[in-house]
């Protein structure tokens, strides 16, 4: 396993990660989520991902009860947890990022998952009606309280991370560290053109999510829809129809074909175009089996062969790279 530092910060994190979303508490049993999680650890794998809304806390149930169970040295994993969606509920200061829900879901999540301290934290989505510096205090404050190492955010814009690093540096807080953008051949514009500051200048670390495309770059949807995938999920059609949609099939088809060049599986292939970035600090791995687990490993031995030419051939294919500007 390769570790990486997750930005300026002085944690590192393991190349590849497991995820919990649509999975843990919901698609599988509690069985194979801990068959999962071996499987991941005794790989070198030493970040699990997990949030709040996640099978609405389930999953961080699941995944605290195996922690609890297994009991690994607690210095030798990370475990997250993200705020923002709650458990769903729909009252007020239930969801978003508020002092009041931000504190309250630490703690909830800190009981879930069974553990003294969340090492990452991340806040769900941004929230327009709480102001920025509300919450970076909040996650500062935390932090001080030794509940969290980390704090961080998924699905930002750059300007919102920027607002936040601006906030901490007037009051000499500690800002954010990391952001968990969405990241594939298909998603690109965040993580190569406007993260590029924040990059250079604040040391932003990534946690990147759906390297696949949903399944899309695994080539599962190349025959149609088949049943028991991910997309077909009760609460998914806003998914199913962006991961389906325009050409993306078809373009799909044609890096199968590249992959079919190089020997090696498309799978294989979409994970470490990803790992190829210098800006992704790890890829989260969302798994059913443990034999696609050990496939998806195996992507960091294939990162070595892409080359320019291949790269350039990807791109020829997707005809997405972001353009940067001139000056």
């Amino acid at each position: 396993m390769e570790y990486r530092k997750l930005g300026s910060s002085g944690v590192q994190v393991s190349a590849l990660s497991l995820g919990s979303w649509l999975t843990f508490g919901k698609q599988i049993t509690d069985q194979v989520a801990e068959e999962l999680m071996i499987t991941a650890y005794e790989n070198g794998v030493n970040f699990f991902d997990n949030a709040e809304i996640y099978a609405r806390g389930q999953s961080e149930i699941v995944m605290g009860k195996i922690l609890k169970k297994l009991n690994w040295d607690r210095s030798s994993y990370l475990v997250s947890s993200k705020v923002f969606f709650g458990l769903g509920d729909a009252k007020p200061n239930q969801r978003g990022l508020s002092r009041k829900h931000v504190v309250e879901g630490c703690h909830a999540a800190l009981k879930r998952l069974q553990v003294d301290y969340i090492d990452l934290f991340f806040c769900h989505r941004p929230d327009k009606s709480t102001p920025i510096e509300e919450t970076v205090w909040t996650m500062h404050n935390l932090v001080q309280q030794g509940k969290i190492l980390y704090w961080g955010t998924s699905e930002w814009d750059a300007s919102e991370i920027m607002e936040a690093h601006l906030i901490a540096k007037q009051h000499h807080l500690i800002g954010p560290v990391m952001e968990q953008p969405e990241y594939n051949m298909f998603r690109r514009e965040k993580l190569e053109k406007d993260f590029l500051h924040l990059f250079k200048h604040h040391g932003l670390g990534t946690t990147i999510w759906s390297p696949l495309a949903s399944g899309v770059l695994s080539g599962k949807y190349f025959d149609g829809f088949p049943e028991n995938t991910r997309l077909g999920m009760e609460g998914l059609d806003w998914l199913k129809n962006r991961a389906l949609a325009n050409d993306r099939i078809e373009k799909a088809s044609k890096i199968k074909h590249i992959a079919d060049q190089l020997n090696v599986s498309m799978v294989k292939l979409s994970l470490a175009w990803c790992l190829k970035n210098p800006n992704v600090s790890t890829v989260i791995l969302g798994a059913s089996k443990t034999s696609q687990l050990t496939e998806n490993f195996e992507a960091l031995d294939v990162v070595a062969r892409l080359t320019p030419d291949v790269m350039d051939a990807i791109d020829s294919v997707l005809e997405n790279k972001p353009l940067l500007p001139e000056f």
